[in-house]
């Protein structure tokens, strides 16, 4: 009997109902026949990466679309950090600008090594910004004005200046010239780059010189200070402009504030080397919210050259 019922629960186990033992049910039917495309219509969906963005000062999570579409401004004024091809995007009209290349330059001249090869440095910015380095510049119209636009991108290397950003500072320098318009220049760096050691330092000289070429020319030179300017950046071509406009909260100076309460072991005052602060000590001219710059760029480039446009 307990035979029969060890058989009998095989038998349970492994045939289905009304079926022979070593038969199996063939599968199939109308079901098979859409399965496929159920499949389909059930399956987990992938997220997109970075659909949400922290905001920095509340931790609140700001849907992606609505931060691209204030321009990258948060809800409660914050002006995040833009790479270059999105603030080239903001600043030309219809987003449409030529790109102008400038000369290549020997890549580690001291041979830099801080524990990883400054060449290794220099690889993992381009792949993570897709960027040769932290200049780029552009020519095209903003509000009607034809003028060249240089933009520091604080991502690739914290927009140090090295001996290919004074390249391409010059570059831009003598395209405006070349092409007899005005030149904006957007700065956000933590200063110069130390892997070129006195290299990057020459860099503040050259890069004078190159305003130099502009003044002689009569052409107008506009700096739009961003977070953050600092270093050897605001000791030269930052400071150097015939009008200094700054985007609300840029962090602007030579030091940080944590190196000067340090120094002078005073806390420093409320807003100390911010924008507002800045143009309250005729450091900066104006303070001018994202949106508005290419309106306030065309007005003062288009007065600065006399109402003049290309060809008149």
């Amino acid at each position: 009997m307990a035979d029969k019922l060890g058989k009998g629960r095989v038998l349970a186990t492994n045939v289905r109902s009304g079926e022979k033992a070593g038969e199996r049910r063939e599968r199939g039917g109308w079901l098979a026949k859409i399965a496929p495309g159920v499949s389909k219509l059930v399956s987990k969906r992938e997220t997109p990466e970075n659909l949400w963005v922290k905001d920095p000062d509340t931790g609140e999570m700001i849907y992606r679309p609505d931060l691209e579409a204030a321009l990258w401004v948060t809800p409660n004024g914050r002006h995040m950090r833009l790479n270059a091809e999105t603030r080239l995007r903001y600043t030309f009209d219809d987003e449409q600008w030529e790109t102008i290349d400038y000369p290549k330059v020997f890549e580690d001249p001291l041979g830099f090594s801080d524990g990883k090869a400054y060449t290794e440095r220099l690889k993992i910015a381009r792949e993570n910004t897709g960027e040769d380095d932290t200049m780029a510049i552009g020519y095209g119209k903003v509000q009607g004005v034809d003028c060249v636009v240089l933009v520091q991108d604080f991502t690739f290397m914290g927009g140090s200046l090295g001996i290919a950003a004074g390249e391409a500072f010059i570059a831009a320098a003598r395209a405006a010239v070349a092409r007899k318009c005005p030149m904006v220049a957007f700065t956000a760096s933590g200063g110069a780059r130390m892997q070129e050691g006195t290299l990057s330092l020459m860099q503040l000289a050259r890069t004078t010189l190159a305003i130099q070429e502009l003044k002689k020319a009569q052409l107008p030179y506009i700096v739009v200070l961003t977070d953050p300017t600092t270093g050897g950046v605001t000791a030269s071509y930052a400071m150097l402009g015939d009008i200094h406009l700054a985007e609300p909260g840029a962090l602007i100076g030579f030091a940080g504030p944590r190196v000067i309460e340090t120094t002078i072991r005073e806390k420093l005052p409320e807003g100390f080397q911010r924008s507002e602060y800045l143009v309250e000590k005729g450091m900066v001219d104006r303070v001018v919210p994202r949106d508005e710059l290419p309106a306030v760029l065309s007005a003062l480039m288009s007065m600065l050259m006399g109402g003049r446009r290309k060809g008149q």
